[in-house]
């Protein structure tokens, strides 16, 4: 889901829209205007990345993996992930990344056929999905 300032910043549209088409006809601009809004609004909670944990899956975004094949998960803060996007990156990793979050998980993946030696995904509520991970995992072992 965007962050709420993205809503408000993209309200610009409206006056936007209104201004280019007020020569053309004031009725379609007015129509046109919170049409385009809403839109634009549209296509950004459709095209975020949903982030989720079922019974025995991680979701991120188009990508999951079996909770069986995940290893440490690591919060990370804003410095550590500048750290881990940066000079400790590595090409093969799967990142799900937003510019304006600024906090995330690392998640070791232990599947020996994946290419990924690790997921990195910014998320508003990293100690929730921490603890989802990890009560999963622990609900998968035991059963």
């Amino acid at each position: 889901m965007p962050t709420p300032w993205l809503y408000l910043i993209t309200f610009l549209i409206v006056p936007a829209v209104i201004l280019l088409l007020l020569p053309v006809n004031l009725l379609l601009a007015i129509f046109l205007a919170p049409t385009v809004y809403l839109l634009v609004i549209t296509i950004l909670i459709m095209t975020s990345p949903k982030i989720m944990v079922s019974q025995d899956t991680f979701y991120a975004g188009t990508a999951y993996i079996p909770l069986s094949y995940l290893g440490t998960v690591t919060i990370l803060n804003r410095d550590e992930l500048s750290i881990a996007l940066g000079v400790q990156a590595d090409a093969r990793a799967f990142l799900i990344i937003r510019g304006w979050i600024h906090t995330a998980l690392k998640v070791t993946n232990t599947d020996p056929t994946d290419p990924a030696p690790y997921w990195i995904v910014t998320t508003r509520r990293p100690q929730e999905l921490a603890a989802a991970l990890n009560r999963a995992a622990q609900l998968a072992d035991n059963s």
